[in-house]
C-alpha cells in the first residue's frame, strides 16, 4: 500500500474487489512464469502465439493489469491539477502536457502506463518476496529469533 500510495496517490482498503483481484492477478503470472511453455515464449514468440498453454494466461493477465492502471490513468486525468500533484502518475501528466509540442518526446500515457506497472510491480514483487524468505528463514533457524 506505500507504493500505491506514492504511485496511485491513494491507499487501498485490504478488502478492496479490485485491488484483491489485482494482487491475485499478479500471484498467478508469478507461478506461471515457471512453466516450460512461458519461458518458451520469451524465445520464441511468433511460434508459440498459435499454440495453447499458460502464456496465454499470463498474457491475458498483463491485460488486465494493463486495463486496471489505464483507468486510473483516466481518473487522474479528469481530476488533474497541474499546480498540486498527488502522487507520481500526475507528475508524470504534467510532463506530458510540457512535452505536448516535442514529437520526440518519452512522456505518453503508453509510458507513463509501463512504468507505473514497473514501479508497482517492482515495490510489491521485492518486497513480499523479501518478507517471504526472511520468514521462511525464521521458520527454519528460529534460534536466531532469540
Amino acid at each position: 500500500n506505500i507504493i500505491c500510495s506514492i504511485i496511485f496517490g491513494d491507499r487501498f482498503d485490504y478488502e478492496d474487489k479490485k485491488f484483491i483481484n489485482l494482487i491475485g492477478l499478479l500471484e498467478e503470472n508469478n507461478q506461471l512464469q515457471n512453466s516450460i511453455q512461458t519461458q518458451l515464449y520469451n524465445f520464441f514468440p511468433t511460434v508459440l502465439d498459435y499454440l495453447p498453454g499458460p502464456h496465454k494466461k499470463m498474457i491475458e493477465n498483463a491485460e488486465k493489469v494493463d486495463q486496471f492502471t489505464l483507468e486510473i490513468i483516466a481518473e487522474h486525468q479528469e481530476t488533474l491539477d497541474p499546480t498540486c500533484p498527488r502522487d507520481f502518475i500526475d507528475a508524470f501528466l504534467n510532463k506530458m502536457e510540457q512535452e505536448k509540442g516535442n514529437g520526440h518526446s518519452e512522456f505518453t500515457v503508453e509510458t507513463l502506463s509501463r512504468t507505473t506497472l514497473d514501479l508497482f510491480f517492482a515495490g510489491t514483487g521485492t518486497t513480499s518476496i523479501t518478507l517471504r524468505h526472511g520468514l521462511l528463514i525464521l521458520q527454519k533457524y528460529p534460534e536466531i529469533v532469540g
